[in-house]
């Protein structure tokens, strides 16, 4: 089964799971969500499979910046993906796509559930 891990290249916690992810046999792709103009499509998908809290960094320096408006749309349904879209670091990473199933972020649990 195919495992793609989307992320950052410059995200510590995306290479981890990936140097975690090729060790233990997995042989995963990864995309850079900055650099791949087809996440725009995924977004929603990922929003429907893991929940609109789950996908939302904010903890992140890009969710502090953001303006008290553009945090409002991250609690609308309706516009969180191009919130998303438009600003990608918000993302929660890395984002881990086996067939149908998603995962976000690189917790105890996730790697239990990918077998690492």
């Amino acid at each position: 089964m195919s495992l793609t891990v989307y992320g950052l290249k410059n995200c510590e916690t995306c290479r981890k799971a990936m140097t975690a992810l090729s060790e233990g046999g997995r042989n995963p792709a990864f995309v850079d969500i900055r650099a791949e103009p087809s996440v725009a499509g995924l977004i929603p998908g990922w929003i429907r499979a893991v929940g609109e809290a789950k996908i939302v960094n904010r903890a992140s320096m890009t969710w502090r910046k953001l303006s008290d408006e553009d945090k409002a749309r991250a609690d609308d349904a309706g516009k969180l993906a191009g919130l998303l879209d438009e600003h990608r670091t918000l993302i929660k990473r890395p984002v881990i796509v086996t067939g149908s199933t998603v995962h976000v972020g690189w917790t105890k649990a996730v790697q239990a559930e990918l077998g690492v």
